[in-house]
């Protein structure tokens, strides 16, 4: 069984995202051939997309992370992030 906690937080590689990713399906007890019938991918993108392969499609990494229960925010760099909006 695996006991690493996941470490949510900051990605600035695809390799750091895709370990997360890995972390959070392990920490729930889930496969790649679960995952990959939840979301209609095969477990060959999810594996590649796990191992931080940088030409992965971005809609798919995008669903990925939805079927996973994950999501993305965008911030400026350096910045806390909070509720409020930015003015353009």
């Amino acid at each position: 069984m695996n006991n690493k906690l996941v470490a949510y937080g900051k990605v600035q590689t695809t390799k750091d995202l895709g370990e997360i990713v890995r972390t959070h399906r392990k920490s729930k007890h889930l496969t790649l051939e679960t995952i990959s019938g939840l979301g209609n991918f095969s477990t060959r993108f999810l594996s590649e997309f796990e191992r931080g392969k940088e030409t992965a499609e971005i809609g798919k990494v995008l669903k990925a992370l939805r079927t996973l229960g994950l999501e993305v925010t965008v911030q400026p760099r350096h910045v806390q992030q909070t509720d409020s909006k930015v003015k353009s």
